[in-house]
């Protein structure tokens, strides 16, 4: 098992590209179930989650080839319907599977999803919309069997926007019969990215972006070729990375626009935050003002920035409060940075952060994927000796070739064995 080393202290300055985005590339990779020929992705991230779902893809029949940096998927030979336990149990995103099956061989035996610790986040949204559809599923031995002779469009409303229920419905409904309407459907740019996959191959989707998307069902699907967005969590961590060393980088590859309440709070704490076409310039300030954060769905505060930013509201000027809105128990990386002296309290969804002077060099451990980002911002900054981050298998999940691309800015990062 491999854990991360920083020596904190040093402004990271000059300029990095961000990868393409996990949270696209996984339902944009799982929608190549929906019709065979060459499917030809680019910007498709190195990341355990992406080996993962081609892991169990490849079980499946599905053929994968990455060639001058375009991953080629062919699911010509697609014969099992099946997701395992031993490849899903370490990834929840494989729930999206279940709407390309059935709309493709109108039978899935999906595992219940694993993954992070940061909440119940229930399939049940996932379920109950495809039910509607007139898909006949039933529960056994921890695996979700579904069964459909042809999926029929439907109104599903969801009680609460769902990126991986709204994603995983879109997929069904692409060639179900007649029309699907969704609403009060998420409206992250990684579902708009999968739309506009989605309509390369034929689909016809409207209102993506919206909280309202109008699915019409055609008789066939072709393949198609898409380039990944980049990966916004990415970008957003790079940005709280210059503002707590007091830094000064460009951020290359990226989609500002994706990014608007991320750069209000951080030109709030006192950041320069210049955004330009494709890239975004961070400069932090001597002094960090603490502000209060929410997090909520799209265009909100992200909840997979909450954890970096706490890190650095650690070392603010004064307190603040920071709101958890979306996934009842994702602050169960408090306890890793009270380690290294942070002062933070929590009371049920919310936690008070008091800013202090600096953070203290620890060994801690990662608890999940965001956790473990935010875990390196603080050594990045953490005075009086090493920090060692361990269970970095997190930060595998969902950034790809961080230390390397650290190290570029001139942080002191390495990887070692454990």
């Amino acid at each position: 098992m491999d854990k991360i080393v920083l020596e904190g202290g040093i402004p990271l300055k000059g300029t990095v590209k961000v990868s393409g985005a996990k949270n696209a590339a996984l339902p944009i990779v799982a929608a190549c179930l929906l019709t065979g020929g060459d499917h030809r992705l680019t910007r498709v991230p190195h990341l355990k989650d992406i080996q993962t779902i081609k892991a169990i893809m490849s079980n499946m029949g599905v053929v994968f080839q990455e060639e001058e940096g375009v991953l080629h998927v062919n699911s010509d030979a697609l014969r099992e319907d099946e997701a395992s336990y031993d490849l899903v149990k370490t990834m929840r995103a494989s729930i999206l599977l279940l709407g390309p099956l059935l709309s493709r061989l109108g039978s899935a035996r999906i595992s219940m999803p694993g993954g992070c610790a940061i909440g119940a986040r229930p399939v049940n949204l996932h379920l109950k919309a495809l039910a509607a559809m007139g898909v006949d599923m039933h529960l056994e031995g921890g695996y979700i069997n579904a069964k459909v002779k042809r999926l029929k469009g439907t109104h599903i409303f969801f009680d609460i926007p769902t990126v991986t229920g709204t994603e995983n419905v879109m997929m069904a409904a692409v060639k179900a019969e007649g029309q699907t309407i969704l609403s009060n459907a998420a409206k992250e740019p990684e579902v708009q990215d999968l739309a506009e996959f989605l309509r390369g191959m034929g689909a016809s989707i409207e209102g993506d972006g919206t909280d309202t998307i109008v699915v019409e069902g055609v008789e066939s699907l072709r393949d198609a070729q898409h380039t990944i967005i980049p990966d916004r969590i990415e970008t957003g961590t790079f940005m709280v990375a210059a503002v707590i060393t007091r830094g000064d980088i460009i951020i290359d590859g990226c989609c500002p626009e994706h990014l608007s309440s991320v750069i209000e709070k951080l030109q709030s704490v006192g950041a320069d935050v210049e955004p330009i076409t494709g890239r975004i310039r961070v400069k932090g300030a001597d002094s960090i003002e603490s502000v209060d954060i929410k997090t909520m769905p799209f265009p909100g505060f992200p909840t997979d920035l909450q954890a970096q930013f706490m890190a650095l509201m650690c070392i603010a000027k004064g307190s603040s409060i920071i709101k958890e809105t979306v996934f009842e128990n994702r602050f169960i990386h408090v306890s890793e940075l009270k380690r290294m002296g942070a002062d933070i309290e929590i009371n049920g969804d919310q936690a008070l952060v008091r800013g202090k002077d600096c953070l203290l060099a620890a060994p801690v451990m990662a608890t999940d994927l965001r956790a473990s980002a935010s875990l390196i911002l603080a050594g990045l900054v953490a005075k009086n000796g090493r920090t060692e981050v361990g269970r970095i298998y997190h930060l595998d999940r969902g950034y790809e070739s961080l230390e390397e691309k650290f190290r570029g800015l001139g942080a002191h990062i390495w990887r070692e064995k454990t």
